[in-house]
């Protein structure tokens, strides 16, 4: 467990990874990390939410973040980064609440449709207490911008 209601399988899942038969374990210094988003971020959206949050992409081992196509910078290869949804809730009033409620290094909502309450995804990252940026972000098909 990485935190009351975080297990570590929740995430280093991948398809990628099992389909390709890579690792996606983490090394201790990066379960550290995915402890501190837990309990830092995640468990206070859960707490306030009253569901469950999903995670949808968490740890991504280096391997495994250069076949998907992510960034060699990712935080989630740090473990300092997950990509959640609320189910049953919109995934702006999910941005929203983060933003307004908690402290974090990135938040981005993802491919977020107006009027489309479930699509796209949160991206939320935390690193060490002194050096979350509070960075906020919106990335769609018309490029980022910041919030």
């Amino acid at each position: 467990m990485l935190s009351p209601h975080f297990r570590l399988v929740e995430f280093t899942k991948s398809q990628s990874a099992l389909r390709l038969g890579l690792d996606n374990q983490p090394d201790s210094t990066a379960v550290q990390s995915l402890r501190t988003l837990c309990v830092e971020v995640l468990e206070s959206v859960r707490e306030h939410f009253k569901t469950p949050v999903v995670v949808n992409s968490g740890y991504r081992a280096k391997t495994v973040n250069r076949v998907i196509g992510g960034k060699p910078s990712s935080q989630h290869c740090a473990g300092e980064a997950a990509d959640i949804e609320v189910p049953g809730i919109d995934n702006l009033t999910v941005y929203q609440w983060i933003a307004a409620n908690c402290v974090f290094d990135q938040l981005i909502l993802e491919f977020y449709t107006d009027g489309e309450p479930m699509s796209g995804w949160v991206h939320v990252s935390h690193v060490s207490p002194d050096a979350n940026r509070g960075e906020r972000l919106r990335i769609g098909k018309s490029g980022v911008r910041r919030d």
